[in-house]
């Protein structure tokens, strides 16, 4: 497909020599080649149909790479990769060695700040203009942060903590009431409040008509008014809640009228301290099905564009097991409450949202918050369960240890994409949490393979302890290995065969363990359920061997094999023992299975460690 404008924009300077018509003729074609690109490759759609002209706005006004712009999140992007030289590469998108799905420095100079996890731009932003000041550097930092990440607390610190600053300091609020679940809580209801008010209009018109009454001024004085409705908008709601926090308020303007959006960031940019412009877009916008369900389009897998319908049958998920099997116990436990940190659909919590709507809290993004809730309400006889991503949940980390864990609260923590997630890269990957609770003084883990010991390690945690508990499951759908299926309700299962030789694993690797080991008649197989604290049955059993390799989707250092084999030395232990995982660096974006590949984790890769009795050496 031609695109007559976009083929010639090659950086955001392109656009100084655009007409308003040629601008407006770029935002469809933008459109168009947003939707048939990631058709392909899949990734987040409906909020990058959100912000098209938004993103043409910001790339008229200022001039990256001396302005700065940061996009809160990031995944929202996508335009802004296109405008700043990077359309070609866009078949490569969240792949291998491929474009990133989020903002990074190493790809661009025009990605001022690293994306992935929300509420960080207003800090950052801060942080970056007040260094500009220092150095005499009049440019500006602008910071895009949607409506969902100002549920984060990060961004009312750094607004307080800005607002009393004079720096050149843009936040661009973008409204589409839409994060990965519906905005919750009393800032929420504050926009819709303002984006709602009539009083704009209603003033403009009255204040229009006594100018008309007005003899020799009048005229002269209504047609400045119309030249400056952005002042007018900004003297009408002087007493908002930005601008008592010090920042000067523009909006709400129409995000989808580049001539309005480009009159008020103009006007931003000429005023002095920091300044907020409200902006109020439609996710998913030009694409009817992203427009009427921009939830199932935030993040796709590859699709159909005539139809939008996924290419793949959707597959059950652990996600979704985890969510139906809380639902299940809570029709009988009406102590059992489900927390979520705006991720109600992606942790499958819909289930429980539905039927217990009383007892299901979706606190907005705010991890830290949703920890201590839950100790508050554990505090009173509750059984709360919150449910979140493994790279989420490292912002609550000190709330797990000062708020649930000295004074022991019976919280269960539902850790979904634990271990490697692919496609999202760097910021996304679920491979530290094993080794940041784990050296939490009487915590319990558990890290089932199956949808069957999922459902088994959610009851346990439930019931048959008191303290923290954490039940962490990969992203997908399950891959049983079929051979090491527990039976029982044990903490792990076994295979013994003749030799000296052992290999444990534990959670979703069981399957390319099982499968390298499968015709080695004398490699025995272990395979954790409970990882922490280790079963005794566990280390018995290790004692007997002479050669143990341990395989771990996480971290090397202070992960499970680690510690497992200081005890095990500790207890007297002759023999050798190897541990494999991550180490040494952040995981890059990839297909799970080429990322096993990569750090000898696949099931090839497992039965060459083993064949070579370690000695095998590999490079990443």
């Amino acid at each position: 497909m031609e695109h007559r404008i976009l083929d010639i924009i090659h950086s955001p300077r392109d656009l100084d020599r655009l007409s308003e018509s040629d601008l407006q003729l770029l935002a469809k074609e933008i459109r168009e080649f947003l939707i048939k690109s990631i058709s392909k490759t899949g990734g987040h759609l409906s909020s990058n149909l959100g912000v098209v002209e938004l993103t043409l706005a910001i790339h008229r006004i200022f001039r990256s790479p001396y302005d700065k712009i940061i996009w809160d999140v990031g995944h929202q992007s996508y335009v802004h990769k296109i405008l700043t030289g990077r359309k070609e590469r866009f078949d490569t998108l969240r792949q291998e060695d491929g474009l990133c799905g989020f903002p990074k420095p190493k790809e661009s100079i025009h990605d001022a700040f690293i994306g992935g996890h929300s509420s960080t731009s207003i800090s950052a932003g801060y942080g970056m203009a007040k260094a500009m000041s220092l150095k005499g550097d009049s440019h500006h930092v602008v910071a895009v942060i949607g409506d969902g990440s100002y549920t984060g607390g990060m961004v009312y610190e750094a607004m307080n903590n800005a607002g009393q600053s004079k720096n050149n300091l843009i936040v661009i609020l973008n409204q589409n009431n839409m994060s990965i679940s519906k905005n919750v809580g009393a800032f929420a209801k504050y926009l819709t409040s303002i984006r709602m008010k009539q009083g704009y209009h209603d003033f403009k018109k009255s204040v229009e008509k006594t100018l008309d009454h007005t003899p020799i001024i009048g005229k002269h004085l209504k047609n400045s008014i119309r030249s400056s409705k952005s002042v007018l908008k900004n003297v009408l709601y002087n007493s908002t809640f930005f601008e008592k926090m010090g920042f000067s308020y523009l909006g709400p303007v129409d995000g989808h009228d580049l001539p309005t959006l480009m009159e008020a960031l103009a006007t931003a940019k000429m005023m002095e301290g920091p300044v907020l412009v409200h902006v109020d877009t439609t996710k998913g916008k030009g694409y009817c099905y992203a427009e009427e369900n921009p939830g199932a389009y935030h993040g796709i897998s590859c699709f159909d564009v005539e139809t939008g319908n996924p290419d793949v049958a959707a597959q059950d998920s652990y996600s979704n097991v985890f969510g139906r099997a809380l639902s299940r116990f809570a029709g009988t436990d009406q102590s059992i409450c489900a927390i979520t940190a705006a991720m109600k659909y992606g942790t499958g919590l819909q289930h429980f949202a539905s039927r217990y709507r009383s007892r299901f809290f979706d606190v907005g993004i705010a991890e830290q918050h949703a920890v201590t809730f839950a100790c508050g309400l554990a505090s009173q006889g509750m059984k709360p369960v919150f449910a979140v991503y493994s790279s989420f949940l490292q912002r609550g980390y000190d709330q797990i240890i000062h708020d649930a864990s000295i004074e022991p609260q019976h919280i269960v923590l539902g850790i979904d994409r634990a271990g490697i997630v692919g496609d999202d890269g760097e910021t996304h990957q679920g491979v530290f949490d094993v080794s940041f609770l784990s050296t939490i003084p009487n915590i319990t883990i558990y890290s089932p393979e199956s949808y069957a010991e999922l459902e088994m390690s959610l009851q346990k945690a439930l019931y048959d302890h008191d303290g923290v508990v954490a039940v962490r499951y990969p992203r997908g759908s399950e891959k049983i290995s079929h051979r090491l299926v527990c039976k029982d309700k044990g903490n792990l299962v076994f295979e013994k065969k003749p030799g000296k030789t052992l290999v444990i694993t534990y959670g979703r690797l069981t399957e390319q363990v099982c499968r390298a080991a499968e015709d080695l008649p004398n490699v025995s197989v272990m395979k954790l359920i409970r990882i922490t604290p280790l079963p005794e049955q566990a280390l018995q059993t290790a004692m007997e061997y002479e050669q143990i390799f341990f395989f771990e989707e996480g971290m090397k250092n202070g992960g499970i094999g680690q510690q497992m084999m200081c005890k095990l030395y500790e207890q007297g232990f002759q023999g050798r023992f190897q541990v494999t995982a991550i180490e040494g660096e952040f995981i890059r974006q990839g297909a799970v299975e080429k990322v096993f590949c990569r750090y000898g984790l696949d099931a090839a890769s497992i039965r060459e460690t083993i064949e070579c009795g370690g000695n095998c050496e590999r490079e990443n």
